[in-house]
């Protein structure tokens, strides 16, 4: 029991609404598609399907997260001394081999009940999460290979609800995809100031490290505004192709004033206790505008994932009140 306590700690649950959110991208643009008149292929799926898929992405963050702990332990040590795989509250080894065995089972689901052929993001998904540990030492290469990462998670949402036919990736899909991409790049770029005085140590060049905390603070005022300029820039050039629902504008607005609200956090308190906790407002700035891009296929579903993403980021968030755990 106290193995699988300090598992389910380690997997830091409030990331999952990143993974799972992310994901639930691709099951709604697919049921969009679906339900549209030009339907091709497309199979409306079941609720027991979507309520697998759904568990698998929520977990899949969870399960990746012992994989990043036991590569980062190094830094860890300094950065956070009170994770349980530091503490030896965790045996790494049995962590490990839990989390290929859950990998292992997700993939046969995978294989076996939703699509075979979204076994390619998951198995890509993998391989980011792994490439990550090492990437984020060389600048803004982390952000861009745990932004891919991410983006898996709404390809495999996409492909694991039903049967497709090729193209599988259009303009269209592609610039949402490149959205998530963006989202998730910077949010992780503003995880590293609380990590700085570890990764400088260990000599992780993060962006961070690598810029400085004077200029890093800079950008995380920059960055604040550049997925929802990106969207405007895509949506311009007609590389988005739906209609813009009033719903869909509130919420971008207010994902505009959390990742606003973020950079001017991470802006004012770059260092010290307050960086931790400016993680919350990170999290919930980022699933939110997730959330929000689901309001492009389908608005309801969109504005209650936005309400629970928010208020259950914080809510889980807040059990982790120790900076160092």
């Amino acid at each position: 029991m106290k193995f699988v306590i300090a598992y389910i700690k380690s997997m830091r649950l409030y990331y999952a609404f990143i993974t799972g959110i992310a994901g639930w991208i691709g099951v709604s643009y697919y049921e969009f598609l679906e339900s549209s008149i030009y339907k091709t292929i497309e199979e409306s799926p079941s609720i027991m399907k979507k309520v697998v898929i759904l568990i698998l992405l929520f977990l899949s963050w969870g399960i990746n997260q012992i994989v990043n702990d036991y590569m980062g332990l190094k830094e860890d040590r300094i950065n956070a001394p009170n994770r349980p795989m530091v503490t030896g509250e965790l045996n790494s080894k049995k962590a490990i081999l839990i989390s290929f065995i859950l990998i292992c089972i997700t993939s046969t689901i995978t294989i076996f009940y939703l699509e075979p052929l979204a076994l390619i993001p998951l198995i890509l998904g993998i391989c980011l999460n792994i490439l990550y540990e090492y990437a984020k030492g060389y600048g803004v290469y982390g952000n861009i290979v745990f932004g891919l990462m991410i983006s898996m998670c709404t390809v495999f949402g996409f492909l694991a609800t039903g049967p497709m036919e090729s193209p599988y990736f259009t303009c269209s899909r592609l610039s949402v995809l490149s959205l998530v991409i963006v989202l998730n790049a910077i949010m992780t770029f503003y995880t590293y100031f609380k990590d700085y005085k570890g990764d400088k140590k260990t000599n992780k060049n993060t962006l961070v490290v690598q810029m400085g905390i004077k200029n890093a603070k800079i950008l995380a005022i920059t960055f604040a505004i550049v997925p929802f300029s990106l969207f405007i820039v895509l949506y311009s050039l007609k590389m988005i192709n739906t209609t813009l629902h009033y719903e869909f504008i509130i919420l971008g607005i207010i994902t505009l004033f959390l990742q606003l609200w973020t950079g001017t956090l991470f802006f004012r308190n770059p260092v010290g206790k307050k960086t931790y906790y400016s993680l919350s407002v990170n999290f919930r700035a980022c699933t939110c505008g997730q959330a929000a891009l689901i309001a492009l296929f389908n608005v309801n579903l969109s504005i209650m994932l936005f309400l629970i993403s928010y208020i259950f980021i914080e809510f889980l968030f807040s059990l982790y009140s120790n900076p160092k755990s």
